[in-house]
């Protein structure tokens, strides 16, 4: 009698406790996805006690070392206190290169044959470093990132967040917003599209060297993405573009010849996918893509939307060859506006950066499937319920970024075909891959909202 009545007692008491665990997340009004660029997890974090970083022997030495075709040697990491980097070409190809079948040595090689951060083969750029060497093997760490690093001892820093595609910019954008990058053959048809991990704007593309933005619907995404669910739902959302130089090349190189644009809102880019979208179109809500300053004055208003994303212009991206104070230093404004306004005890910030950028990471990434995941990168969990100076050690892709959202606001629908009501042929449900992780391990729901961590912007 006592056990059947234990066994109610558990029966009753399970589903009460998943409830709580649930509702927890609720808490979370708003959710800001900052994305950077091009870093890899090592290449910032390699260094960061307790974190699964740089690995090194007995006596303190690094255990690593990746051979250099060019001296005939291998070569350890470095700390790299330069402000202005080089790394390495960061296309699908490259991406092969560097993980090598799991043995992860590729990386120097790869930027040696692509000139570090040049846009052509045996063509060395000076604008990526003072020297023109391959820096691919040098690490930051709280001396060059200081902030980046009191983020991570304050809250939460993520050591396996791998980028979910094994390619560039743009397929990892693609991947940010809609959990697949395709080409699609046919205006308004999702069924037309299939999988493209290197040329999603088109194989005609393929040689130029820098991306040439066509309007919609001349180009166009019409498999179904996060923003339309979203729009089903009634769920505000906004995707906020710091209107600047338009950013990096087609091809994956690091560095290519100017453009004459400049990324803006209307005008689909490697980092502003969006506009290409047939659903967005069909949705009406193409006026959510908008200026960085519209995010300052929703965070100083206590007027967030739901779900934010956020791209930077290149000159405060942190990719090649752009300053990391500057990238850095743009950030930290970001947070501490939304820190200083009315919506941070309700806000959850992700940050990370798109892709690893031709920089080392030592951990081969999971296959998920014939797309990725792609290379670790940094990422961080910032928010009034993120439990303090954690690691997660959980495998995470950009995908775990959807999947919170979903459960959040959404009660858990998911960009399905089978359920979604806009059928496409896309592999897998990204939210269910084995093994991902679930952000909601991050937070301690029932803890009194902490205090904002505002710091400066200056080193």
């Amino acid at each position: 009698m006592r056990i059947a009545l234990a066994a109610l007692l558990a029966a009753l008491l399970i589903p009460a406790a998943a409830a709580s665990a649930d509702d927890g997340i609720h808490k979370i009004k708003h959710v800001v996805v900052l994305m950077q660029e091009n870093r890899s997890f090592d290449s910032y974090f390699g260094t960061y006690p307790g974190a699964d970083g740089l690995p090194r022997n007995p006596d303190g030495s690094f255990a690593v070392c990746v051979p250099d075709p060019a001296a005939g040697k291998c070569q350890t990491p470095y700390h790299d206190s330069a402000d202005i980097n080089g790394g390495g070409s960061h296309s699908a190809d490259a991406a092969a290169a560097d993980i090598d079948g799991g043995k992860m040595d590729g990386f120097i090689a790869q930027a040696e044959q692509h000139s570090g951060c040049g846009p052509l083969d045996n063509d060395v750029n000076p604008n990526c470093t003072p020297s023109g060497t391959v820096d691919v093997m040098g690490y930051h760490d709280g001396r060059d990132i200081p902030n980046y690093w009191a983020y991570a001892s304050n809250f939460v820093l993520q050591d396996h967040m791998f980028e979910p595609v094994a390619s560039y910019s743009l397929p990892a954008h693609l991947y940010l917003v809609s959990e697949w990058s395709a080409f699609c053959t046919t205006l308004g048809d999702p069924m037309s599209c299939s999988s493209a991990i290197q040329n999603p704007e088109g194989t005609g593309k393929t040689n130029q060297l820098q991306f040439s933005p066509f309007a919609f619907p001349v180009e166009h995404y019409d498999w179904t993405d996060l923003t339309h669910l979203l729009h089903d739902h009634g769920v505000s959302w906004g995707y906020y573009i710091d209107q600047g130089e338009a950013p990096d090349c087609a091809n994956g190189a690091m560095a290519c010849a100017d453009q004459a644009d400049t990324q803006s809102l209307s005008v689909p880019s490697i980092w502003n996918p969006l506009p290409e979208f047939t659903d967005v179109y069909q949705d009406g809500d193409l006026g959510n893509v908008q200026d960085i300053s519209q995010l300052k004055l929703a965070a100083q208003q206590g007027t967030l939307p739901a779900v934010s994303w956020v791209a930077p212009d290149e000159q405060h991206s942190e990719h090649p060859p752009a300053s990391i104070a500057s990238g850095q230093a743009y950030v930290t404004n970001l947070i501490n506006s939304i820190m200083k306004g009315p919506d941070w005890d309700s806000t959850a910030i992700f940050l990370t950066w798109d892709d690893w950028g031709g920089f080392y990471d030592h951990v081969a990434p999971p296959a998920v499937d014939n797309m990725g995941y792609g290379l670790r990168v940094p990422a961080l969990v910032i928010s009034p319920y993120a439990k303090r100076g954690a690691i997660d050690h959980q495998t995470l892709s950009f995908d775990a970024y959807n999947k919170f959202i979903e459960d959040d606001f959404l009660s858990g629908a998911r960009l399905d075909p089978a359920t979604d009501g806009r059928p496409d042929p896309r592999p897998d449900v990204r939210e269910a891959a084995p093994g991902l992780g679930d952000l909601r391990d991050d937070f301690d729901f029932d803890q009194t909202p902490r205090a904002p961590v505002v710091l400066s912007p200056s080193r």
